[in-house]
């Protein structure tokens, strides 16, 4: 699903992000990416959904090299993939449904197929009832529901996490991670990037740390705050 071959990434100000990162994630996989802050957790997903290009190296989702993707082609690569942010983005003024719609409305999804796949992605993330509810009117939790329903509603098979539980208590956190673990149960792949140590060795996944940009860890073990 995900292969980084030699990937660095050195910013313009002169930061290097990464440094000669080589790793590979299979399908039906989750992932919990670790690390302090400046790790280059962020810079990473970043690439993975081509927000950003490595400086050298090779970047493969879904078998596809998108090192050097052409603008015109990356919508088509992101609808592929669902990206769920640590402070929700979500349109203000529309409710839960419409913001979920809006993400199939963009990509001209058929507008017979919207409603209906609007309210499965909103019944998966257990918000069928709140459909009509305005971000404001939602809980830091439900908003976090209503951005991951968005990131799914094009059933992706890559779902990529940043911080997904950083504004959130720690009993929502772990049902906003329960959750992810359910969507990686119905074959989607996902990757979280997290802070949140509790709930890394609860999850018991496998663990990639990073550390100055470098690949510090890769095991399978789950453990994190017991060996840190």
């Amino acid at each position: 699903m995900i292969r980084l071959q030699g990937v660095t990434k050195r910013h313009p100000n002169g930061l290097t992000a990464l440094t000669d990162v080589s790793l590979s994630i299979a399908e039906g996989e989750f992932v919990f990416l670790i690390g302090p802050t400046g790790a280059g957790k962020s810079t990473l997903l970043r690439l993975l959904y081509r927000a950003e290009a490595p400086t050298t190296g090779r970047v493969f989702v879904t078998g596809r090299d998108i090192t050097r993707l052409p603008a015109r082609a990356v919508p088509a690569l992101r609808r592929g993939i669902g990206v769920v942010f640590q402070d929700f983005k979500l349109l203000p003024r529309k409710t839960a449904c419409e913001n979920v719609a809006f993400a199939l409305q963009v990509t001209g999804t058929p507008p017979d197929e919207i409603r209906p796949r609007t309210l499965a992605a909103l019944e998966v993330v257990g918000l069928a009832g709140r459909a009509d509810a305005l971000p404001w009117q939602l809980s830091g939790g439900e908003q976090q529901r209503v951005s991951i329903a968005r990131a799914i509603v094009h059933r992706p098979r890559l779902l990529l996490a940043d911080e997904p539980t950083g504004n959130l208590d720690p009993r929502t956190s772990w049902e906003i991670i329960q959750l992810l673990s359910r969507i990686n149960l119905r074959g989607t792949t996902v990757v979280v990037a997290t802070h949140n140590t509790l709930v890394v060795d609860i999850l018991r996944k496998r663990v990639i740390e990073l550390a100055g940009g470098l690949v510090v860890r890769d095991e399978d073990d789950g453990l994190y705050a017991s060996q840190a």
